[in-house]
């Protein structure tokens, strides 16, 4: 499991968000639907059904199992929600029609 932030990404969310010097955690959220899970979604993009991705800005990570540090801003993920990343690589791109963040999942082989 790893996160990927593009570069275009990581302008969005210094620029729009004014997280430069600071972290964000990813996390699951119920409701929603992504291609990975059912029920659950992540934030802003669909990937696991019934569930969602969500984000925060969290200057303190606690617990990371996986971060990303791009242009000193902080991403990453905690062990409590390893369950919803868990088999996948998550990169975080931008998507200019939207004018905001995508995510995409690629499987990993872990859950193999």
């Amino acid at each position: 499991m790893k996160i990927t932030v593009t570069d275009t990404a990581s302008k969005w969310f210094r620029d729009e968000m004014g997280m430069t010097g600071r972290g964000i955690r990813f996390f699951g959220k119920v409701y929603g639907k992504t291609p990975v899970h059912q029920g659950f979604s992540l934030g802003m993009t669909p990937v696991h059904q019934g569930f969602s991705l969500g984000m925060t800005p969290d200057d303190h990570p606690r617990d990371p199992i996986v971060a990303e540090k791009k242009d000193d801003v902080t991403y990453y993920i905690t062990e409590g929600d390893e369950w919803f990343f868990v088999g996948y690589d998550l990169t975080i791109d931008y998507d200019p029609e939207t004018d905001g963040p995508t995510y995409i999942y690629k499987e990993n082989g872990e859950l193999d």
